[in-house]
């Protein structure tokens, strides 16, 4: 068996990306498949091409829909580590970056501008996602040259833009109608918002964990030692938000946990964004059980959330906020627009993403080019290997 897939990376995580067809070609249950190719269940994934974390054990599944007001529909799956299963219960904001830009550089989207619209819809929740692309002059740079806080190499500019993004996945945003609630977990009992916009997330206080909200740096190992009851507030979370009849069936993608405190004013706790700014909120994010080593699309909706509802969250600000997080800092407004970087993941030889810079870019010119396509292949029941092949794709559209 042999399945076409691209690996890019979407924000701070990593996805390997499918064309629906692709997979329907297989006829295999997708439940069943995708863990397969990752190499689930197994810790080091050793037999697949998953990367052992949570934010490289995941797909996009894209497919060029029949409504003509939506160019790109696309399905997010979570795939498990340690078990082998897939959750679809809701959308990764990161993955998200990595859809019009594949739709770009497949020749589905033409680049219009200096920034490309491209309307995306995820099938998980049901949401309108505007991908704004940076084409300058019409065009993608052929060398991706934007950064971004958390990661190393530079990628495409990407702007996501979520339409009405409360509820997609409960149909409220405040899903049990209230802006806090007390969970009791681990012998204590605890203050909680449950909000889902975006996504849906549970918001515990660092305070209440016992973080020192002055020294953002040592919440790693704070949160390590209370894994078990977060997980406790996790899944008792998805019972109250109707995300699950029982907390033994709480999924363990959704909902998300995210730990917030007020910034503190020493050196440690007043890190600046690189604008001059001290930031406004430290969040911490759980996925998969773990700390996530930076926050998704939630983080960019759950401000809005608590300036509607001032009893909501730990921190009532308006405006421009900033946020930081394990991996740096990151700004956002009250537009519901978060921004990302996107590349391919480089396979094989060639250029720094997998292409001959000899060639023009598709974006570019209407002349076709090389391009690397990676293949997974399923030769023997138990063994998995991924190689690169050339193919010739053209700006045209299919």
């Amino acid at each position: 068996m042999k399945i076409e897939a691209e690996w890019m990376r979407g924000g701070t995580s990593k996805c390997w990306v499918f064309e629906g067809e692709h997979l329907d070609e297989t006829n295999k249950d997708l439940d069943s498949l995708l863990p397969r190719l990752f190499g689930s269940p197994d810790h080091r994934q050793i037999d697949g091409v998953g990367g052992s974390t949570s934010t490289t054990s995941k797909a996009m599944i894209l497919r060029r829909p029949a409504d003509p007001a939506v160019d790109v529909e696309f399905t997010f799956a979570q795939v498990g580590i340690e078990e082998a299963a897939v959750d679809w219960g809701s959308n990764c904001g990161n993955c998200s970056a990595v859809v019009g830009l594949y739709a770009i550089e497949k020749g589905w989207v033409t680049p219009s501008g200096d920034n490309t619209r491209i309307v995306t819809r995820n099938t998980n929740t049901g949401q309108i996602i505007i991908q704004r692309v940076a084409t300058p002059a019409g065009a993608l740079p052929i060398v991706p040259d934007a950064e971004m806080p958390g990661v190393v190499f530079p990628g495409y500019r990407v702007g996501l833009g979520f339409k009405d993004p409360a509820g997609k996945t409960t149909g409220k945003l405040l899903p049990t109608g209230e802006p806090t609630d007390t969970i009791s977990a681990g012998g204590t009992r605890w203050t909680v918002s449950m909000v889902d916009a975006g996504a849906p997330v549970v918001i515990v206080k660092a305070e209440e964990l016992g973080l020192d909200t002055a020294r953002f740096e040592s919440w790693q190992a704070g949160v390590k030692l209370q894994l078990d009851t977060l997980d406790q507030i996790r899944r008792q979370a998805a019972v109250r938000m109707g995300l699950a009849p029982t907390v033994k069936d709480a999924a363990r993608a959704i909902p998300k946990l995210a730990i917030v405190g007020a910034p503190g004013t020493g050196d440690n706790g007043a890190r600046e964004t690189g604008t001059g700014d001290a930031g406004d909120v430290n969040v911490m994010m759980l996925s998969m059980g773990k700390p996530h080593p930076a926050p998704g699309h939630y983080r960019k909706h759950r401000p809005d959330a608590c300036s509607k509802h001032p009893r909501n969250c730990p921190q009532q600000h308006h405006g421009q906020r900033t946020a930081f997080h394990p991996a740096a800092s990151d700004s956002c407004g009250r537009d519901r627009d978060l921004e990302r970087r996107a590349r391919r993941v480089p396979v094989g030889r060639g250029g720094p993403y997998g292409t001959h810079h000899r060639h023009h870019h598709p974006a570019s010119s209407g002349t076709p080019r090389q391009r690397r396509r990676a293949f997974l292949r399923i030769s023997r029941p138990l063994t998995l290997a991924a190689q690169t092949a050339h193919s010739t794709r053209s700006k045209d559209h299919d």
